[in-house]
This record gives structure tokens, sequence and C-alpha cells, in this order.
């Protein structure tokens, strides 16, 4: 068979009519169609797009941008809004263009677009220009984002009833095709009743890629017979607002509900007349109800047997209702399918309370039981349950209906996987917020909208926030009756320059004690990175500020940015990021208003920029001695970065800095830790690809589509697993089969657990709705183990239906950066996959196996969409495959042998495995190995003597289990790192560095000398940088180990030092003590107390800290220890 002629240019371009495109890049089609429908009837009219961006239409604007050269040509303008109801206004504007004979055309067709929120802002701008009305070959389309179940929104919503407030009408498409075609019948209704028309979009309808057809001249509509008013219903320059009311209410309503009624938007799809049952939805929850009925093996045939009927709604305000009454005339039983408060069943009920003979309503509920509830939104499975049941109750229980229902209840039954562990959505490595979002001991902040709205659940006393433009308002309200007198406010320079700045306004107004944290990153960032409109800058919000009369302003900025202090206004204080602790401290005691402008681009922004080369890019790296790292965790608590990994080593979990995405924020050097080196001149090694010669590769048995083929795609957020989905959809279109995408990214972006729902069908119009749903999927391409084995995942897999090819890899999730000790539980995870798959499951780690055999672990997830294809989990030739990816055009070469690695490793698991090993020194295995290790270790230190000292203690314990806890813990404590062993460490430092980098290297140690250091603004001594010049003191101070814990040691009598030598003392007593009480019901607790000093980590303030936690846990384990033992169920937690 051969391969479809296609391009990914063809999106926009009008030649072509079969197209693989998204709902948002249909937006941009639509724009071009419209213009070219216009010109083929003589019209000479312009476009205008505006709104702001917010998900599901966070894309809006990069899709409107890249396609600047074919809308500049068809004269359509993309200008993106400061906020929604200003950018609704510029389009009411448009539509007078030509009202004063200035106009440059013949009109001015626009399209509105921004998120359900949005729309609520927008509502008085909506009210005044729907009834004002429309210019006649002008008409006004508004894209209202929905997000019926808040998957990245800070609130649930659907806007429908805020547009048939302003009586406007809304239709409902039900997917990309319709998004086009509803949007080329709105600008029609729009022209010939004068009014605004909203077009509803959701992620399932618009964050979805679909193959088309975007004919521009395929549809046509007609203008019914309506008695228009005299002089019509379009805008009017001189109008009076009693007549524009009378044109609304008496005509333009009537006029929409014509125009639906002539064009046929609402109609039968399946049944004759005479059937009893009939079933009615509109959009995406249509889409629902078609995959439900399929649930219940009922096709056409089917339904018209059981006389059953399906009733299809375009616009669903206002309804055809002649249309609808001649459809409902012989039914007994309607049953609405829809979510969300209830549009379409209200006006039903109303249509049918007059004439209702008999007939019964179904949909929020049914005999007064709930049904389809208002709250979150419906899924087939559910609706499926709920019709068969209807349909059994009414006498049409199938032998087919009920086999459908039975497959289902097995499905519910099987949703029962554990939630082992998550991946929540995070800051990205070196985020501005890491720094900018901490606060004072004792102080406590609010939250806002924008990426820092995380904090939330990063343990950073930040909780609470409000909708967009509100920030720092709720405390004018609270703070009059609260005890505390002061709370920080985030804001986002996006939001402050969409409407933030008139909260601070009325914080202002009202005299309230608050400080304004104002981060500018130069980005709009959660929605993409988008620059800021209207080229804000930081000087002009120190200007706006001050403008405000707010007299304490301080500017902190990352000392990397170049920021230049003439540029602002004279007095402001400014300071270097190091200096915000104090700079917070100081606000907190500051009565009234203050703001704290935080300068720092954006860390993704960065890394884009640097790779165009837009941005400076500083010739340094950051570098863990892992020897001298004590595994404390202060690096992360300081810099809150995911870029700091653990590292596991064979004296126990490190840190290792994650080069491949650190942004070079340097903010974990101030983790008070001697271990950080910083490296200049250098560029991190990547490994060396293994010889690698793949055999034939056997075609695999690809599996037959029965309707559609279901294919969930994870992965994180960021790391490409998006492209996956999108070469699967671009594949299917070149074998000429049906794709349906939806990308379940959201937050997700950030880090976060990222799915990708496929259906793959004959043809495009065998796929209704595109989430799959619970049971559903054949086939899971892991790119991530969390996400693939989470709750939500596995509940879409089934037992002998669904295959799976997961990358086993470790890839560690934000909370590691708050909790030293977490570890992904690995092994239960691919249990579960096992558990759940049976056979059908192919673990390996595609990581490392990218890196063996490409030099480059990005290659991860192309290695397990080619081990999917080769299972047998698509139904795709290799051809379009290959064409897709490249067609894609990235690293075109090493995709293609990506996928062909994965191919090989599931077919050869076992030469993949010993390829992806990494050489590296095997970890000691048993327990003599980690014992003599450690004397080896000792003897190094200090001396053999020690390290004799330590085998008399350790070989005096029968019990392994606490044998193996004293080797460790007592080793630990032995082998304490003063000056003189992290100098003998870090001799060995640079040839770490050059193990992991490549060039010219030039070393800087970033140390604190305890005699040498002053305190800086955060209470802690000041890290200085010393060069190689540095290597000489190492080496003499290495050599003076000898006097380590002697009268003549200077460094002995400090309290760390002192510390530390009581500790093995009180140790080595401890555990001859409590060996006298050695057994069954003890052995918990002194175990636990044996390895009690394993959590006193790290350096000076951070060990202090953490020893004197380990005290008072030692204190309660004596307690238990010496009372028997009875109680050991939380002593040893």
């Amino acid at each position: 068979m051969s391969l479809q002629k296609t391009s990914l240019n063809d999106k926009f371009d009008l030649e072509k009519s079969q197209v693989l495109m998204n709902g948002t890049q249909a937006l941009v089609r639509l724009m071009l169609m419209q213009k070219a429908r216009d010109k083929a009837v003589g019209l000479n009219t312009a476009g205008y797009v505006t709104g702001y961006r917010g998900s599901p239409l966070g894309a809006v604007d990069f899709q409107m941008t890249r396609a600047a050269k074919p809308l500049a040509e068809a004269d359509v303008k993309f200008e993106e809004g400061l906020n929604e109801d200003l950018a609704a206004t510029a389009l009411w504007g448009a539509q007078q263009a030509e009202l004063r004979g200035e106009g440059r055309f013949d009109g001015v067709f626009g399209l509105w677009y921004g998120k359900g929120p949005g729309v609520d802002r927008t509502g008085d701008v909506m009210r005044h220009a729907n009834m004002a009305g429309t210019s006649k070959h002008g008409g006004v389309v508004m894209a209202m984002g929905d997000d019926h179940t808040g998957e990245s929104s800070t609130v649930l919503h659907q806007s429908e009833f805020a547009m048939i407030d302003s009586y406007m009408p809304v239709v409902s498409p039900a997917g990309v095709q319709e998004m086009m075609d509803y949007g080329l019948y709105a600008y029609a209704l729009s022209r010939f009743a004068g009014v605004w028309v909203g077009l509803k979009t959701m992620k399932d309808t618009v964050e979805v890629t679909s193959v088309v057809n975007g004919d521009p001249h395929r549809l046509s509509f007609v203008e019914p017979d309506y008695e228009m008013p005299e002089g019509g219903l379009n805008i009017r320059l001189v109008d009076d607002r009693h007549l524009q009311e009378a044109r609304l209410l008496d005509h333009k309503r009537n006029a929409a509900e014509a125009f639906s009624r002539a064009n046929k938007m609402d109609k039968r799809v399946w049944g004759k007349k005479g059937a009893k049952i009939g079933f009615v939805a509109a959009g995406k929850n249509w889409l629902d109800l078609v995959h439900a009925l399929s649930l219940l093996n009922i096709d056409e045939a089917e339904a018209d047997r059981i006389g059953l009927s399906t009733y299809k709604i375009g616009q669903t305000w206002p309804m055809d209702m002649k249309g609808f009454n001649e459809w409902a005339d012989e039914l007994d039983l309607i049953v609405v399918v829809e979510e969300k408060r209830k549009l379409i069943e209200v006006q039903i009920k109303e249509a049918l309370f007059d004439d209702r003979r008999g007939r019964r309503v179904y949909g929020e509920r049914r005999e007064g039981r709930e049904m389809f509830p208002v709250r979150g939104a419906l899924e087939p499975i559910m609706i499926a349950e709920n019709l068969g049941s209807i349909l059994i109750d009414e006498g049409c229980g199938t032998s087919g209906i009920k086999a459908g229902l039975a497959e289902l209840d097995d499905a519910r039954r099987a949703d029962n996987a554990p939630q082992l562990a998550a991946r929540l959505p995070y800051f990205c490595s070196g985020c501005p917020h890491n720094s900018s979002t901490k606060v004072p001991d004792g102080s406590r902040a609010y939250a806002g909208i924008g990426c820092h709205f995380m904090v939330q659940w990063m343990d950073r006393d930040t909780l609470g926030f409000t909708h967009m433009g509100g920030e720092g308002a709720n405390w004018i309200g609270e703070a009059p009756f609260s005890k505390r007198e002061h709370v920080f406010q985030n804001l986002g320079d996006g939001t402050y320059n969409h409407s933030g700045i008139q909260a601070i306004r009325a914080v202002v107004a009202a005299g309230t004690t608050i400080t304004y944290k104002v981060l500018y990153n130069d980005a709009v960032a959660m929605t993409g990175g988008q620059g800021n409109d209207g080229g804000l800058d930081a000087p002009r919000i120190a200007r706006e500020i001050a403008a405000m009369g707010i007299e304490n302003i301080a500017i902190v900025y990352d000392e990397k940015e170049d920021v230049q202090a003439s540029a602002f206004p004279s007095g402001i204080a400014m300071h270097e990021r190091a200096e915000m602790p104090a700079v917070q401290e100081e606000m907190a005691k500051t009565k009234g208003v203050s703001v704290i402008l935080y300068i720092q681009t954006c860390a993704a922004e960065k890394r884009r920029r640097r790779k165009r080369g837009t941005f400076p890019d500083p010739d340094k790296r950051v570098f863990i001695n892992s020897d001298v790292c004590e595994g404390c965790g202060d690096c992360g608590v300081q810099s809150n970065c995911v870029s700091i990994v653990p590292k596991e080593t064979e004296l126990g979990r490190k840190r290792a800095i994650d080069q491949s995405s650190c942004n070079k924020d340097f903010s974990c050097v101030k983790g008070f830790c001697p271990s950080f080196v910083t490296v200049e001149g250098g560029t991190p090694r990547k490994a060396e690809a293994k010889e690698l010669h793949l055999p034939d590769l056997p075609m695999p048995d690809l599996p037959a589509i029965n309707g559609t083929h279901n294919v969930v795609i994870t992965g994180v957020g960021g790391t490409g697993v998006v492209t996956i989905g999108a070469l699967l959809a671009q594949a299917a279109q070149l074998d000429g089969k049906g794709a349906g995408m939806m990308e379940m990214a959201g937050l997700a972006q950030k880090g976060g657990a990222v799915h990708i729902h496929c259906r793959l069908a004959e043809r495009p119009e065998d796929i209704s709705a595109i989430r799959v749903a619970t049971g559903e999927a054949h086939a899971l391409i892991g790119g991530d183990l969390v996400v693939s084995a989470g709750a939500a995942t596995l509940g879409l897999t089934k037992e002998g239906q669904t295959g799976a090819v997961v990358n086993s890899h470790e890839i560690i999730t934000g909370d590691f950066t708050r909790d030293t000790e977490f570890k992904l539980p690995t092994e239960q995870l691919k249990l579960a996959l096992s558990a759940r798959l049976r056979d059908r499951v192919d673990l390996f780690d595609a990581s490392d196996l990218a890196s063996a055999a490409l030099g480059d672990a990005i290659f991860s997830n192309m290695l397990v969409f080619g081990a999917a294809w080769q299972r047998g989990l698509i139904p795709l030739s290799l051809e379009a495959m290959q064409e897709a990816i490249k067609m894609n055009g990235a690293a075109v070469e090493k995709n293609l042998k990506a996928f062909d690695v994965g191919r090989w490793a599931v077919l050869y698991p076992e030469d993949a495995a010993n390829l992806a090993k990494p050489n590296v020194i095997e970890l000691p295995k048993t327990l003599d190995d980690k014992i003599k290790l450690r004397a080896d270790h000792l003897t190094q230190y200090q001396s053999k003597r020690l390290a004799k000292r330590y085998l008399r203690l350790v070989n005096s314990i029968e019990n392994t289990r606490l044998k193996e806890a004293v080797a460790e813990s007592y080793h630990k404590l032995l082998a304490y790192k003063d000056e003189y062993e992290v100098a003998r460490l870090h001799l060995n430092t640079a040839k770490q560095a050059e193990a992991a980098f490549e060039g010219d290297l030039k070393l800087t140690y970033h140390l604190a000398p305890p005699l040498l250091s002053k305190i800086g603004a955060d209470g802690r001594p000041m890290k200085k940088e010393y060069g190689a010049s540095m290597l000489k003191g190492f080496k003499l101070l290495a050599k003076m180990k000898r006097l380590r814990g002697t009268p003549l040691d200077p460094f002995g009598r400090t309290a760390e030092r002192r510390m530390e030598r009581a500790l093995i003392i009180q140790f080595e007593g401890d555990i001859t003590t409590v060996l006298k009480n050695f057994d069954a019901q003890t052995e918990d607790a002194i175990v636990a107390l044996a390895e009690l000093p394993l959590s006193i980590r790290g350096f000076g303030m951070v060990k202090e800290a953490n020893e004197r936690k380990a005290a008072k846990r030692r204190e309660e384990l004596l307690s238990v220890i010496r009372g028997g033992g009875p109680s050991l169920a939380h002593a040893a937690e």
C-alpha cells in the first residue's frame, strides 16, 4: 500500500483538503477559510483575532504567530490582547470599522479566544457589543475554552450561561472538523442575526488532533425567510439602548433559531419515524454518547430494530425547537446526555411543558434519582451504564446490550489499582520561583495565578489564591479581622500586566499592610513562555508602582541578569538575589504596601533562548564531588531544584547534578556543603555510543482494527513525549487511516504526568470520543514508570487485551527536593504493571539503553515507541512510521535508529540489558564486602588503628540485621568529614570532573572555612570561591590528618567537632549496653537505634539540626528498649 502524500505545511494550505491538525490549528485555518469564502462571492473583507491565552486555548497565540505569513496574505491581523475584556472591546471596535465611511474593507470578521474565567470577566463587553450588533459583512465568534473537570484551572467552569445571559447564540462542535464547520456557520449566523456567537471548546474537542476535510467551499449556508425589523439587525452608527434591547429580545434570538433550522444544525442521526426512545446530546457529550452506544453493542441497524433514535444538537442555544418537536413527536422517552449545568434539558422541558402527552424526559435525574450530575464531567462508561439500564427497563434489553453491560461491570471491578507514587508538576530546574517564593520564618504568603500556584504543594508557608487579577485584594477584607499584621502576595509579571496592577492600586487605596512579590521573569510561563504583551519590562513595572505612591520598593535580581540600575527610578534599593531573605525580613516589618520586584528570567525560556543563541550562556556548570557529599539534601532545600538527583554509592545515597536538565541557576551552591565545585571550560561528556550492529529484524504481526484501536502514551512533561503522539497520528494519516489524538498535559508540562490518548480507525468517521475510557486501551506506550503504573493509567488497561512497553528507568519526582529519604517504589511499580498485564508487558531501561546505543538518553521515548511497534501493539505500517519520523525533521537519522534499537530491545532483551549496563563499579553486595570496604576506607581516612577499632565492635555482633546497621552507622561516625577529610577527598575532584566533562577545565571550589567566613544575610556562613591554588592547601591539610582529635588539632575545639567525637563514644556505649537486652521483642528498636547515626548528615548547622532530631529519637528508642520493647509497632518507624 502506497503512503498518502502529505506535508506538515498542509495545515494552512487551502489547496489541500485532507489535513491532519489539532483544534487550535483549526481556528487558524477557519480565518483563512472565511476569507476565501468571502473572496469567492466578491467581498473584500479582513479578519481580526485577539483574546487572552489560557488552557485549553493556551496555544492560540503560538499557532497564529506561526501562521503569520498566510494570515497576512489573507488580510487577517492577529493581536494578543492585554486581557480578555479589552480584547473583546477591540473586536467591538472592529465591527464599527466601516460605519463612518472610513473603512478599508467591506467588513471585518473577528475571533476572540479565552478560557472560561476570561469569559466571565468579559461579560460587560459581551452584553454591550451583542446588543449593538455586528457588521453586515463582519461577524464575531467567541471561542470559549471550558475546563469542566478543572484539569488545568483554579475553578471548574462552564461558559454557555454567561453567553446566554447576554443573548448570544452558542454552538458546540464535536471535534476538530466541526471547529471549522461550526466556525463558518457562526460567522454566517453572526452576520445574518447581528449577534456575537459563542463557540464552545474543551480539551476533548480542541486539544485533539484529527484528519479533517479543510475545503473552505465544502459547506453552503442558507438564509431563512425571516421578516427583519426596519434597518435590519446589524450594528448601527447611531443607536438607542432601548431600541437595541427591543431588537435583541424581539428579533435576534428568533432570527438565530430560524437560521439554525434553515441550516439543519440540529438533526436526527439514527432512528426512523415511530421510534419510542430518543437520546439527545451535543458537542463533547455527543462523542461520549456515540462511544457509549458502541460499548452497548448498538449500531444504526440495532437502533432501528429496538426503536431508538438519536438527535445531535449543533446550536445549543437557542435550539431549533420546531425541528426538535418534529423529531420528538412520537417518542415516549427522551434522554438528554449533558454534563454540567443543564442547558439542553431545560429547553426541551420548556418546549414540552404545554404538550407533554405522557412523554418523559430524563437527564440530570431519572425518576427522582440523580443520573447525569452537574458535577465534574460525564464519561462514556458511566453514560453506557445508565442508558443500558434504561433500555432494559423499557423492554429493549437485547443480548448485546446485556453483554456490553457485563463487560463494563468487569472493567469497573478491575479498576482497582493502588496509587503507589505520583508525579506532581513542579517548578522547572532553575525556576525563579524556587528562590522568589520562599518566605521568612513565621511569615506566610498567598499564591497567584501562574506557575507559582504550584508552590502550594511545596511546604513553603504559601496557601490560598484568588482569581486572576485579584491577588492581594482578598487581604483587604481579611486583614481587619485577623491577628496577623502582614502577608506576602506572589504576583507574576503576566498577571500584573493582565489586571493585577489594579489589585495593587486597591490595597494602596485601602491602606493595607502587605508586600507584593512581583516576579519579572520576562515570560507568561504557565501557558508556554509567551512574551509580555505591550513590551512590559521590569523598569516600567517599577515606574508604575512608584507612580502609585508606594514608597517601600526593592529590586532583587539574579546577579546573572543584565540589570541596569540607571533604568529604574532613582532611590529604589537594588539587591542581589542572595539578599532576598534580609529584604523580606525588612518588608515584613514595614507598615502599608511594599513591593519586592524580583528579576530573573524564566528558566524554560532561558533554555529555549540559549538554544537559539539569543540569551547569554555562562561557561560554568555545577558539579558535586559525591565523596565529599553527605547526602543531607540541604542543596535541594536551598534551591528546590529538580536537577539535583540521587546518586547511589558504596557509602550510601549522595547527590548529583543532572547536567541535561540543569538551567545554570547555581542556587544549589548555597547548600551548606563543601562538595560543590563549578566547572568552566567544559561541556558534559555525552555517553559514547557503544558499537551495535542490528540484525535483520522480523516484521511483527500487526493487529487488526476492530472499530478503534486505542493507544495510551505516558511520560513526563517536557521530555518530548507529546511528539510520540503526534508521530502516531501522522503515521496513521500516511497509512490512510483515521486518527484522533488528545494531549492531556496542562500543568503537566512542568515535569508532571502526561497522558496522550490516541484512537486509530480504518476511517476517520469511526472515531467518536478520543479520550480512552476504563479498560479500553489496546496499547500502553510508557515513557515513564511512575505514570504508567499509576492508578489512572492502569485503570485504562485490561488483562488479555492491553499490551505494554514501558521504560523502567527511575526518573525522580519533585518529592526528592523536600524529602531527603524519598525513593521511588520501583519494584512495586513494576509488579503492579505485571500483575495487571501479565506476560503482555515489556519493561526495560530505555534511558540507559538510549545512552549506550545512541549516546543520549533523550531518545528513550523513541526506543519505547519502536519496541511497542515491534510487539504488534500499533496497527500501522513500518513505512508510515518511518516517514512520520522523517517528516518531523528532528535528528532524523538518530530517531530512525532509536526506533530500530527499540525494536531490537524487545526481541533480544538480554543483549539489550547487557548493552545498557553503565560502566560503573559494582556496589558491594554481601555484608562482609560492605564491612571490608568501610574498614579499608577508615585506614585511608586515618589509620589501621581506627579500622581495627571499627572491626572490633562490628564483629562482636552476631545478629546479621543489627550487624549491618552497626557496620554502616559506626563507620559514618568514625569517618566524620572534618577539614582534613574534605581536603583529602577534594584532591580527587579534578579526576571526577574530567570523567564528567570534556575540555580544558577550570575548577572553582565553593567553601566556607570556619575561621575565614562571614555570616550572610540568611544567618549562615557565606561561601567563598577558591581556584586551583587551593589544591596546595588541600594537600597540606590532607597531610595534617594525624592531628585529628589531638590537642594540637586547630579545628578540634569547634562545637561541631566536639559533637562528632561525643557521638562516637555515645554510640559505642549505647550498643554495648543494649546488646544485653537484645531479643526478639527489642530487636526492631535496637536496630533502629543502631541506624540512627545515618540520619546525622551534613555540615555545620545542618548537621547540628539533624543531631538534635536524632537525640530526641534516641531517648524514645532507649525508653522502649529499657521497657522490653512491647510497643515496637511505632518504635521503629
